[in-house]
């Protein structure tokens, strides 16, 4: 049992929203500092320092809809290795907004560290209204066996913020069944679907929970 978990928060060209991730680790205890990937190129910082590593998003390369992909490429062939590593050994990665784009691109999500740098499964499009949404949704958590969603309640309704343009999760039919039998639909929309995201889905993780 870690008493006080090191959080790595990566940063990266138009990285935003990365002081607010900060000060949530910070309010729940941990140990938080914020990274450039260049850094850890440079071994200047070693990933295996930490317990978790955040990749948040904001407006990270333009926050055009290819962002997720050139962000997801930086990862994978700046960090190589160690990123593997860290994941092998049991620790855990959140992606928020276009840090959840690279996960999925890099195939770290859904399935995890055996599917790094294999085609994506699922894919994150525009809206499906195609515009921006800036606004609060509705949310419940779906699967409580996470070590990110533990002590959460699905009997509860969550309202949550959000603000963005490339949110809609696709995948398909085979896909969805994938995630629902494995537990791996971590949060849904309810109510309202903003963004038309197949079954309603906010966010998902690795077969293990731990992405």
């Amino acid at each position: 049992m870690v008493k006080t978990p090191k959080v790595i928060i990566l940063r990266t060209a138009g990285t935003n929203c990365d002081m607010e991730t900060a000060h949530a680790f910070t309010v729940c205890g941990a140990e938080v500092d914020l990274v450039h990937v260049n850094e850890l190129e440079r071994s200047e910082k070693s990933l295996g320092d930490y317990h978790i590593l955040a990749i948040p998003g904001g407006f990270t390369y333009g926050d055009d809809i290819a962002s997720g992909k050139i962000l997801a490429n930086e990862i994978k062939y700046k960090l190589g290795g160690e990123l593997r590593k860290f994941i092998e050994k049991g620790k855990l990665v959140i992606g928020i907004c276009n840090g959840f784009q690279a996960l999925v691109r890099m195939g770290l999500l859904p399935g995890g560290v055996d599917d790094l740098g294999k085609q994506p499964r699922i894919g994150l499009f525009l809206n499906a209204g195609l515009h921006h949404i800036s606004t609060f949704a509705h949310t419940r958590v779906t699967a409580t066996s996470s070590p990110w969603l533990a002590g959460t309640d699905p009997s509860r309704r969550y309202t949550v913020p959000i603000s963005h343009g490339e949110g809609r999760l696709i995948a398909s039919e085979e896909e969805l069944q994938t995630l629902r039998a494995g537990g791996q639909i971590a949060t849904q929309y309810v109510e309202y679907n903003p963004k038309g995201s197949a079954d309603a889905i906010e966010g998902i993780t690795s077969p293990d929970g731990r992405i």
